[in-house]
C-alpha cells in the first residue's frame, strides 16, 4: 500500500469523534503528568494498563501516545517554573529555562519550548511516516539468529547507556532476565523457578512488574526523598510570548534539535536524554553569545526541547518496526501491545495496518492539540504543580493496588506488587536504572526462544550467529557499546595523566 494512501486512511480513522476524544484525553493527562514533579509518562501508562484491558487497542494506543507526547511538553513547564524536571530528558531545559523565569522571561521560555516541541514533533512524525515502513520491510529479512542478535543489542545499549555505570545497568538487566525465566518453559513444558506456587506457573505478569517498579517504587522513592519539600514556583504574571529577537534566536535551534533528536531516538541509545544534552552542547558551540548559556540563553531551551520531542517520535520507530523498546515508556507500551496479543515488528504493518497508521496520524493531531493546550494555558498548568504531594502519592498507591488486583483478583499479585515496589525503591536509592529490568523481563523469553530456534535450525552450530551478516553486525555493535565506554574512559584518563 502506498504510504500517503495508508496515512490518508489513518487520518480518516483518527479524526473520528471517539479517537479524537482519546487523543485529547491522552495529551491533557500527559501534560498534567509532565507538569507534576517526579511523575512521568512511564508511571502513568503503567497505571493505566489494567484500566485499558477492555478498551479497543487502537484507542488505547492513541491515548498512550498522547500521554507520552504530552509529558514531554509538560516536563518543560516544571523545569522552567520550578527548576524540577519531571522527566530526565527535561534536565537540560532547567539550566537556562529556570534562569529565564527568574529574570521575568518565563513566558518566552515556555513559548519557545511549546513551539519548538510542536515543530520538532511534527517534523519527526513526518520522518517516522516515511522511514518506519522502509525499516519494517528490511526487518522482514530477519530470521531467529538476527532477532536474537537484535535483543542482545537492545540489552547492552539500554543497560550501558541508561545507567550511571555498566555494572548497575547489567545488574538491573539480569534481574529482569531472571524474572522472565519464572513459569513453564514454552519448549519443554517444564516448570522453572515457580517454587511450587501454582500462580507462578504462568510467570510474573509484566504489568505487575511495570506498576511495581514505576508506580509503587517511584512513589515510595519520591515520598521518601521529596515528600516534605516545599514547592517554590516562579510566578507567571502574564503570558506575553516571544519577542522578535527570541524568534530569530530560536528557529535554527528548533531545526537543529530535530535533526539531532530523531536519529538518536531511532537508535537504541536510551531515548531522549542523550539528544537533549548533545543539542545543548551544539547550541552553545554555535551561539554568538556562549557566555549567556547557564544564565538564561533562549537557545538552551529551544534546542533541547526540540531534540526531546523529536527523540520521542524516533523511539516509536524501533518499537513499531522491530519490537525494540529504547526508553521506559516504550518498554511499557511494548507490554501493552503484548497485553492485546500483538507483537510489534515488521509483520505489524501488514497484520494491523489500521492500528499503525491511525496511531501515526494521531501523532500529528496530538501535536496540534498540545500546542493549543500549552500556549494559552501555561498559567493553569503552573497551578497544577501546587497539588499536595501527599494527596498525589496516596492516589497513585491506591490506583496501583486496584490495577494490580484487577488483573487476576489475586492477593499474590498484591504481594508481588509491593515486593517489586520495595525493590524498585531500593534500586532508585542505589541509582540502579529500572528500564533494563523491564526490558529483560519482556524481551528475555523472546531472546531465549529465538536463540534455541536458531541453534535447532543450524543443528547445534552456534557459529550461525557469526556467519549470517546481519546477525554478526548486530552482535559487533553490541560488543562495541559494551566495550567502547571503558576504552574511551581509559583513553581520557591517560591523556589527563599525561597532561
Amino acid at each position: 500500500m502506498d504510504i500517503l494512501q495508508a496515512l490518508g486512511q489513518g487520518f480518516a480513522s483518527a479524526i473520528t469523534l471517539p479517537h479524537l476524544a482519546w487523543a485529547l484525553a491522552g495529551v491533557t493527562l500527559g501534560t498534567a503528568v509532565g507538569v507534576l514533579p517526579g511523575i512521568g509518562p512511564a508511571l502513568t501508562v503503567a497505571l493505566l494498563l489494567p484500566v485499558t484491558f477492555n478498551l479497543e487497542p487502537t484507542s488505547a494506543f492513541i491515548m498512550f501516545a498522547g500521554i507520552y507526547s504530552g509529558a514531554m511538553y509538560g516536563g518543560s513547564t516544571t523545569s522552567i517554573l520550578l527548576n524540577t524536571p519531571g522527566e530526565s530528558a527535561s534536565i537540560v531545559t532547567a539550566i537556562d529555562g529556570h534562569m529565564m523565569a527568574r529574570q521575568g522571561r518565563g513566558a518566552s521560555a515556555l513559548t519557545t519550548a511549546a513551539i519548538g516541541s510542536f515543530v520538532a514533533g511534527t517534523l519527526a512524525t513526518l520522518a517516522l511516516t516515511f522511514f518506519a515502513p522502509v525499516l519494517a520491510s528490511f526487518a522482514l529479512r530477519f530470521g531467529p539468529a538476527e532477532y536474537f542478535a537484535l535483543t542482545v543489542l537492545a540489552f547492552t545499549t539500554v543497560s550501558v547507556l541508561l545507567g550511571t555505570s555498566a555494572v548497575r545497568g547489567l545488574f538491573s538487566l539480569f534481574l529482569g532476565l531472571a524474572l522472565g525465566l519464572i513459569g513453564i518453559d514454552q519448549l519443554t513444558g517444564e516448570a522453572r523457578l515457580s517454587f511450587g506456587i501454582p500462580q507462578l506457573l504462568d510467570g510474573i505478569d509484566v504489568v505487575i512488574l511495570v506498576i511495581g517498579l514505576f508506580a509503587v517504587g517511584e512513589t515510595l522513592y519520591q515520598a521518601w526523598r521529596h515528600g516534605r519539600d516545599e514547592v517554590e514556583v516562579v510566578t507567571l504574571h502574564d503570558f506575553t510570548g516571544m519577542s522578535r529577537e527570541d524568534w530569530k534566536r530560536s528557529w535554527k535551534p528548533w531545526l537543529r534539535g530535530t535533526a539531532i533528536g530523531f536519529p538518536l531516538g531511532v537508535l537504541p541509545c536510551g531515548g531522549a536524554v542523550i539528544p537533549t544534552f548533545l543539542s545543548y552542547m551544539v547550541e552553545k558551540r554555535l551561539s554568538d553569545h556562549p557566555e549567556q548559556f547557564g544564565h538564561g540563553a533562549i537557545e538552551g531551551v529551544a534546542g533541547p526541547e526540540a531534540a526531546n520531542n523529536a527523540a520521542a517520535a524516533g523511539v516509536l520507530v524501533p518499537l513499531l518496526t522491530l519490537g525494540l523498546p529504547s526508553s521506559a515508556t516504550a518498554a511499557i507500551m511494548l507490554a501493552a501491545f503484548q497485553q492485546y496479543g500483538l507483537q510489534p515488528g515488521p509483520l505489524l504493518f501488514s497484520s494491523r495496518p489500521d492500528l499503525v497508521w491511525t496511531l501515526i496520524a494521531s501523532l500529528y493531531i496530538g501535536n496540534a492539540m498540545l500546542l493549543v493546550l500549552n500556549l494559552p494555558l501555561a498559567g493553569v498548568w503552573a497551578r497544577v504543580m501546587l497539588v499536595p504531594r501527599r494527596l498525589l502519592f496516596g492516589v497513585i498507591m491506591v490506583l496501583a493496588s486496584l490495577g494490580a488486583y484487577s488483573l487476576n483478583r489475586s492477593v499474590l499479585d498484591l504481594v508481588l506488587l509491593y515486593v517489586v515496589g520495595a525493590v524498585g525503591c531500593a534500586m532508585r536509592v542505589r541509582d540502579i536504572p529500572l528500564v533494563p529490568a523491564v526490558i529483560g523481563l519482556i524481551l528475555g523469553p523472546l531472546s531465549e526462544q529465538q536463540f534455541r530456534r536458531a541453534v535447532a535450525i543450524s543443528e547445534g552450530d552456534v557459529s550461525v550467529f557469526l556467519t549470517r551478516p546481519i546477525s554478526a553486525a548486530l552482535l559487533f555493535l553490541a560488543l562495541t557499546v559494551l566495550v567502547a565506554p571503558r576504552l574511551l574512559e581509559r583513553l581520557i584518563r591517560r591523556r589527563t595523566q599525561a597532561g
